[in-house]
């Protein structure tokens, strides 16, 4: 089964995430992004980041370091609508997508499927 780790800081936002991503299929680890730490191996991370241009970076390279080669999806507020998923944005982040918050189920399951595929 696939398994992806969620940091998402908001708790509602964070169960929600974790009810679509299990309800889908997947094995999901959801916390608060401030209680990230290296963890077991997972196929995918998805992470809250909330200023992408200072601080969001440093953060997506925190989660890079504790998650090496493990692909990433950022979500924020400070994404605009209509963003490029894989466009310059996340490749400037070192994700490989980002999504605007608020985002839909449809738009979060596209973008995992689209990066690990649908769950084994």
């Amino acid at each position: 089964m696939s398994s992806i780790l969620v940091y998402e800081e908001d708790d509602l936002m964070r169960a929600l995430i974790h009810e679509w991503l299990r309800e889908a299929g997947y094995r999901v680890r959801a916390l608060p992004a401030r209680d990230a730490q290296p963890r077991e191996a997972v196929d995918l991370v998805i992470a809250s980041i909330s200023s992408p241009r200072h601080a969001g970076a440093q953060r997506v390279h925190e989660i890079k370091v504790m998650h090496p080669d493990t692909p990433l999806i950022a979500l924020s507020g400070q994404f605009r609508s209509g963003l490029s998923a894989a466009g310059a944005t996340a490749e400037a982040l070192g994700a490989q997508q980002v999504i605007a918050k608020p985002l839909s189920r449809g738009a979060l399951l596209e973008a995992v499927r689209a990066i690990i595929g649908a769950p084994t």
